[in-house]
């Protein structure tokens, strides 16, 4: 079976047996797969096992052999692609990038190639690695609707005086209630629209949206991409995220 280069973004891991582990991985070349990673839960003289590479949002380098028929494919080589600088050990960003993992596991259903959603998600983790305070209590909110349009629902924002309504159903902006009541308007529509012009992480720090409203906006995308995406439920993380935002 031939070998492959690609860099992967870890979703979820599983024990298996004594030492091994199963790991879900956001690849750039076949999007979502799935691994079987062997002995690197052991520990000995010599170090601590491996396992630690896999922790949710690790970006690594790996060569592996694959299989498009298979449904369980195996890692000959793999390291850091980046090392973080905090992410893993800071409360809070640590907390947004498991609501992030946990927003593209339901996402992300079946292996399709898209470089350009695997980029997106690396620079995202990149740049949460490294931002500032106020910008990552808002982060959650940025990533959730930038994401969207990747799988084809993206909010189109044409928020105006006149159309100040945002229709969750519908992604769009409106100047009349809709017959249902997922919508968003006052300073959440308006706050949605300033957060759709973001095109920078850093820009985030010029929001100035307190606890409250990040909390009515997070649970009003909750519902926007419950809408969308079949069988998405509900964010086990959203409750974690805003105990430590508050």
């Amino acid at each position: 079976m031939k070998l492959h280069n690609t860099r992967g973004i870890v979703l979820r891991t599983v024990k298996y047996g004594e030492t091994s582990i199963i790991v879900t991985i956001h690849t750039e070349l076949w999007g979502v797969q799935s691994y079987i990673v062997n002995g690197v839960r052991s520990s000995s003289k010599k170090g601590p096992g491996k396992a630690n590479l896999f922790q949710p949002a690790s970006i690594l380098d790996l060569v592996v052999y694959h299989n498009e028929f298979g449904n369980l494919q195996r890692i000959k080589e793999f390291r850091w692609g980046h090392l973080y600088q905090g992410l893993f050990f800071d409360v809070i960003k640590n907390s947004v990038a498991l609501f992030m993992v946990e927003l593209l596991q339901k996402c992300l259903k079946q292996p399709e190639s898209n470089p350009d959603l695997f980029y997106f998600i690396e620079d995202a983790f990149i740049h949460l690695d490294t931002a500032e305070t106020n910008v990552v209590a808002n982060y959650p909110l940025f990533f959730a609707l930038h994401l969207a349009a990747f799988f084809g629902f993206r909010i189109q924002d044409d928020y105006s005086a006149h159309r100040s309504i945002l229709d969750l159903r519908e992604g769009l902006f409106t100047g009349t209630d809709p017959m249902h009541h997922q919508i968003l308007d006052g300073l959440f529509s308006y706050y949605t629209s300033q957060l759709l012009k973001v095109r920078q992480p850093h820009e985030l720090n010029q929001l100035p949206l307190n606890q409250e409203m990040r909390r009515v906006l997070l649970h009003a995308y909750e519902s926007f991409y419950a809408y969308h995406i079949q069988d998405f439920g509900t964010m086990r993380t959203l409750p974690v995220l805003e105990a430590v935002l508050g």
